[in-house]
């Protein structure tokens, strides 16, 4: 049976792709900050009918966290198929260039940059192990450079500079880890799962969580033909004013 570990799956986005990889016959490690969520998802999923789940406790912006979570997977399995790195943080709203503080920043790539590059490095060697590995970094298109760049358009979001930046950090992390692995059978995306009614948004939003577990998910069980170094986002997400966070 192949594995999977999703980060921060015990609700929203990551717990229903944790929901789809276990009916499509995966071992899901649901990882948690907190272990009474963890379990909580796992009764949820089980009462579904799911028994191949398990919980761990799992603090991306905790190192001795992800390497114990590391040592209890690997003691299980050998072999990492996928990794999801979904934990993310939006930080306070709203946010300036001018007056948001560098602390307010490192809270937030705490989680949503290092926290990936943590869990990353710390299960390659499981994954590395996998006849196919995939690896599927969860951004948003309020990271796109390329978005943001027109400065008197006021339809694109620009009042959450430290989030923005955060996934648009990711989205290169995500380009240079594909590339180094190229010659290898790795498929390395970074995915927006569009603006989805989770707590992450006050839910509000366009999507259901289930609609984009499924955009998520996709590139997790992409075949050998299959894109990496790539970004997707098959919903365009630009936040409204009246956006909580």
């Amino acid at each position: 049976m192949k594995s999977a570990l999703v980060t921060g799956a015990n609700k929203g986005i990551g717990f229903e792709v944790a929901k789809i990889l276990a009916q499509q016959g995966f071992y899901v490690y649901i990882g948690s900050r907190l272990p009474e969520n963890g379990a909580a998802a796992v009764a949820k999923l089980q009462a579904q009918g799911l028994s191949n789940i398990e919980a761990v406790q799992l603090d991306v912006t905790d190192q001795r966290s992800v390497d114990a979570s590391r040592r209890i997977i690997g003691q299980k399995t050998g072999i990492l198929d996928v990794l999801v790195n979904n934990a993310g943080i939006a930080g306070e709203y709203e946010q300036s260039a001018l007056s948001s503080a560098v602390d307010q920043y490192q809270l937030v790539y705490d989680t949503n940059v290092f926290g990936v590059v943590r869990v990353t490095q710390a299960f390659m060697d499981l994954l590395e192990k996998s006849a196919a590995p995939r690896i599927v970094n969860v951004s948003t298109s309020m990271g796109s450079l390329s978005l943001a760049a027109d400065i008197y358009n006021d339809n694109y979001p620009k009042r959450y500079v430290v989030y923005q930046s955060s996934k648009t950090a990711l989205n290169m992390y995500t380009v240079q880890l594909a590339y180094e692995l190229r010659h290898t059978p790795f498929k390395v995306n970074a995915v927006c799962p569009g603006w989805t009614q989770t707590d992450f948004t006050g839910h509000q939003g366009t999507s259901t969580p289930e609609e984009a577990g499924q955009r998520i998910a996709k590139y997790a069980l992409i075949g050998e033909e299959g894109p990496t170094g790539q970004y997707f986002s098959e919903e365009y997400f630009a936040a409204p004013a009246n956006c909580p966070w």
